[in-house]
């Protein structure tokens, strides 16, 4: 849990990831067409994956836990949540709130 909270508050969009899940690339390929330069963490290229992995699992309440998207620190959640806010008109805001774009 430490390694996930120190690398969710090192930048202002911080993805946790698995290099050949779908559904992480959509969630990058969003905030990147948003204007968001996120960091994304592969979990399954990191030597701490797997202990990462069990974190965000406990933190969200389900398995598989990816993508699991921070912004400005706190966690939003998987691509539903991040959908829901996005569809909603939430996203952008919270991503300018937390310096990630400029707009």
């Amino acid at each position: 849990m430490e390694q996930v909270t120190k690398l969710a508050g090192q930048r202002a969009v911080v993805i946790f990831g698995m290099s050949s899940c779908c559904m992480c690339h959509t969630m990058t390929s969003l905030l990147r067409d948003l204007g968001a330069n996120p960091t994304v963490v592969e979990l399954d290229e990191d030597p701490w994956g797997k202990e990462m992995e069990k974190a965000l699992a406990r933190l969200i309440g389900r398995n598989p836990a990816v993508p699991a998207v921070f912004i400005g620190s706190r966690l939003v959640g998987c691509t539903d949540k991040v959908m829901s806010l996005h569809l909603s008109g939430k996203l952008v805001p919270l991503l300018r709130n937390a310096g990630a774009v400029w707009v």
